[in-house]
């Protein structure tokens, strides 16, 4: 999805892999990192230390019941842990985010 949507995919890191390369068993969970330099360069021209947490990843996981989930750090908040309250483009990035896993999680 984050592909149709003009976003690069920098990695896709399986959590449940590396669990199995140790003996370890773990639900599938996996962190897939992504972006586009329009939304990032903007954001980190109003806080260069929001570089940190770009680009932006979701984590998708499976829960004992089976049933997947979707989380990632909302622009607003890495805005505030960067002092970058007033960015002008943490509105875009929240939406896109938003758009992207409201259309990854639609039935």
């Amino acid at each position: 999805m984050a592909k149709q949507r003009g976003l690069h995919v920098f990695a896709r890191i399986d959590h449940a892999a590396g669990a199995a390369k140790i003996g370890k068993t773990l639900r599938p969970t996996q962190v897939i990192v992504f972006g586009n330099p329009q939304g990032g360069t903007p954001f980190m021209e109003c806080a260069q230390t929001v570089g940190i947490d770009l680009p932006l990843k979701v984590l998708v996981w499976e829960d004992s019941s089976g049933q997947v989930w979707l989380g990632y750090n909302d622009p607003e908040y890495l805005a505030t842990r960067h002092e970058a309250g007033q960015c002008a483009v943490v509105g875009n990035l929240r939406k896109a985010l938003d758009g992207l896993a409201g259309a990854t999680v639609a039935p």
